[in-house]
């Protein structure tokens, strides 16, 4: 069975996909970067408030799909530069407590020009 989560409390999809899918007991969801889902707008322009804003993206989806940070198993981060990682990984490390499995990668360029994305896989079982 698969379902799609959506939500109003993270931005809307910016092109032909799901804010995420629940397929059986694991949710996929979209990488989210640091739109302010109320005004569609870019929040911030530092690494801190995007994270921070990526970070409440991703709760509001976990809480769709009727789980918490708790249950993440693999997330996917995507910076703009990896001279931000320290101040990114500090953040992260606030919400992801229970230290599910990562990839961090640096990438030429994100989408609307952001300075992270992260996407996640979570166990709902």
């Amino acid at each position: 069975m698969m379902k799609k989560i959506a939500t109003d409390k993270a931005p809307a999809a910016i092109g032909p996909y799901s804010q995420g899918i629940i397929a059986d007991k694991l949710l996929f969801a979209s990488g989210q970067i640091a739109i302010d889902p109320a005004t569609g707008a870019i929040e911030g322009t530092d690494i801190v408030s995007q994270t921070e804003r990526v970070m409440k993206n991703i709760g509001a989806l976990l809480a769709e799909a009727g789980c918490s940070y708790e249950n993440v198993v693999k997330t996917t981060c995507f910076l703009a530069d990896m001279g931000d990682f320290a101040v990114f990984n500090e953040i992260y490390g606030r919400y992801f407590t229970q230290k599910p499995a990562r990839s961090c990668v640096a990438v030429k360029t994100l989408p609307k020009n952001v300075l992270c994305e992260v996407e996640v896989i979570a166990y709902l079982g």
